[in-house]
């Protein structure tokens, strides 16, 4: 069957949804080649994407009758990467927060980057980080949108890239506005590219590369 993917939703959690608890069963697919080369990341879809979901095939285990037997369910965690950067673009190093996904709190510090890394359930769909230093510059949490980051050649994808990165493009519409190129070309000019406002296959690897997906 064919699944056409929806906003917000990710390769881990659409496995979930048809009965698979490892993704690869269906990224690795034949079915799935054009789009695994397109899109690379399954955990960054576009909304519109085909997938095809291959028949799940069942297993049987013999065991003795009246007896306990243990099974253990192999698969792959979704793990949530972060990093996080002060006013001055300067790693957030070394500070505890922590980090709310669906009725889950995780204590956690930043490392000498600013990054944080956690396995969240598979299903998690939005997150909220929060940290207590009084001298820590945000005043409320940080709100995270987990599975809506679109493919990088997309111009919604380079404007959630730009935000996170601290470059004003405005909302994430798809738009080729004017604070988009604007803040596209802050950017290129903070990365020693071409400054055209114009985000073509090198913009995009190197916007890429900096936000790190």
């Amino acid at each position: 069957m064919i699944h056409t993917v929806e906003p917000g939703e990710y390769l881990s959690a659409i496995a979930r949804q048809y009965g698979f608890s490892d993704y690869r069963v269906i990224w690795d697919h034949p079915e799935n080649a054009k789009l695994k080369g397109q899109r690379k990341n399954p955990s960054i879809l576009y909304p519109g994407d085909q997938l095809f979901i291959p028949v799940k095939e069942t297993g049987e285990e013999k065991g003795t009758t009246e007896e306990r037997h243990r099974f253990r369910l192999k698969g792959n965690g979704l793990i949530l990467r972060l990093v996080v950067r002060d006013l001055g673009h300067q790693p957030l190093a070394n500070t505890f927060c922590e980090l709310h996904v669906g009725n889950r709190t995780y204590d956690l510090m930043t490392d000498d980057e600013g990054r944080i890394e956690q396995e969240i359930p598979f299903d998690s769909a939005e997150g909220l980080l929060l940290f207590t230093d009084p001298l820590i510059p945000f005043q409320r949490g940080i709100r995270i949108k987990i599975g809506h980051l679109d493919p990088v050649e997309e111009v919604s994808g380079q404007q959630a890239r730009l935000n996170n990165l601290g470059y004003d493009a405005g909302p994430v519409d798809g738009k080729d506005g004017e604070k988009f190129r604007f803040a596209l070309q802050e950017f290129q000019c903070d990365h020693g590219l071409k400054v055209d406002g114009v985000c073509d296959a090198g913009t995009q690897a190197k916007l890429e590369e900096v936000h790190g997906c």
